[in-house]
């Protein structure tokens, strides 16, 4: 389809670059697992995975299941498509111009993209332009961040969270195990030091500071041994716990000055 991007993911950065773009005219389907386990979920469009609907900023992103209800949502441009459709059906029905993938997992080897859509964008470490991808955007905190690489590999997952208000990784809990995530707790609750947040199967997840949940996976989402789930902000109701944040935004404009760049 004329004008279709495919945003593969549906985390903090995959949706910043889904909300850009779809306000600049383009037709946007996003791409993602069943029940994905994206944290910041007040700053993304991942609880349209699980509920059908979800708004951000002003944008409503809606599910849908077949290739004709996808086709058809995008090109009336009145939201943001999701689907869990099988992906290379997506790609073979739908035949989007651009494939932006924005799943953002730092530690796997990104996958030859190159042929998916005529032009193909990675956001995050891994990617080579050239190689894995056509141009790939820096994800990481700096000068750098949000920069468009069209020779050479974005940089290695490398040093510490951002530190806010004296703490960094401290901030994090991470699954000690793989399992179904679940709790009762919500978006944006104060928590406490301690306090019992989540489970997995018998593991009890507590929070490792006191502040606000900025970032909480959804009950009911599987997760991977290590994988981020909770994240706390020290900040408490000063936090920044919805819409579209610094990092994600810088990286979705650099992810449109690649698309509008290309030759």
């Amino acid at each position: 389809m004329e004008g279709t991007v495919l945003v593969r993911g549906s985390g903090d950065v995959a949706s910043a670059v889904a909300h850009l773009f779809f306000r600049e005219g383009y037709k946007i389907v996003m791409h993602d697992v069943e029940r994905p386990a994206a944290t910041r979920r007040a700053m993304a469009f991942c609880d349209a995975f699980f509920d059908g609907e979800a708004v951000l900023e002003g944008v409503a992103a809606r599910m849908r299941r077949t290739l004709a209800e996808i086709a058809a949502a995008a090109d009336t441009h009145g939201e943001v498509v999701v689907t869990t459709l099988e992906l290379g059906e997506l790609l073979r029905g739908l035949r989007p111009g651009v494939l932006v993938d924005a799943r953002m997992r730092k530690h796997v080897q990104p996958e030859v993209q190159i042929g998916l859509a005529p032009f193909t964008v990675g956001l995050g470490p891994g990617f080579t332009a050239g190689e894995t991808v056509d141009v790939a955007v820096e994800t990481g905190w700096g000068d750098d961040l949000g920069r468009v690489i069209r020779r050479g590999g974005t940089r290695t997952l490398a040093g510490e969270p951002q530190t806010i208000a004296g703490h960094a990784r401290d901030r994090y809990v991470y699954a000690p195990a793989a399992g179904a995530f679940r709790t009762a707790l919500a978006i944006g609750e104060m928590v406490t030091a301690g306090q019992e947040v989540a489970r997995i199967g018998d593991e009890v997840l507590r929070a490792p500071i006191d502040g606000a949940l900025r970032g909480l996976t959804r009950d009911g989402a599987r997760v991977g041994v290590r994988a981020k789930v909770i994240e706390v902000d020290p900040r408490g109701a000063e936090a920044p716990i919805r819409g579209i944040g610094e990092r994600p935004g810088r990286i979705a404009r650099g992810a449109l000055e690649a698309v509008r760049g290309r030759s």
